[in-house]
């Protein structure tokens, strides 16, 4: 289901809960959403009003992945990065990876499967954005 974008600083600044198999419909509202939202590239459950550790994303083809209780293990090659996002009016400049090692999950089979995987560029950006959104930092 597509759902409105939160706004809301007190609903983004709080951490969100360890997601597990039945978070399943908010990653299915995330993507649902990511998709209809124009100019979109990825969102947190917190912009949707889910205080879950689910993220959305699309890869250079525009296909949507999810990850579940994504987590940044290792940053390399930083660089200063002015970020906009989808549920915040103001840019802000922050500090990014071009490299990034990240850890999640991955719904297989109604099952958690801890996945590590290696990102490089817009993406890396796009998901360390996304898990400060899971950590409740306001970029």
């Amino acid at each position: 289901m597509i759902k409105e974008l939160v706004k809301d600083e007190a609903i983004l600044s709080t951490p969100c809960e360890k997601a597990t198999p039945a978070d399943e419909q908010i990653a299915q509202d995330l993507v649902d959403t990511l998709l209809a939202t124009e100019g979109a590239a990825c969102l947190a459950a917190n912009q949707i009003g889910e205080a879950k550790a689910v993220i959305a994303y699309l890869d250079e083809q525009d296909r949507p992945h999810v990850m579940y209780n994504p987590k940044l293990l290792l940053g390399l090659g930083a660089f200063r990065a002015e970020e906009g996002c989808l549920t915040r009016d103001e840019v802000t400049v922050t500090t990014r990876y071009d490299r990034a090692k990240v850890s999640y999950h991955e719904l297989v089979d109604g099952e958690m499967k801890l996945r590590k995987e290696d990102f490089q560029g817009w993406t890396a950006q796009m998901l360390q954005h996304m898990i400060d959104h899971c950590k409740g930092k306001l970029v």
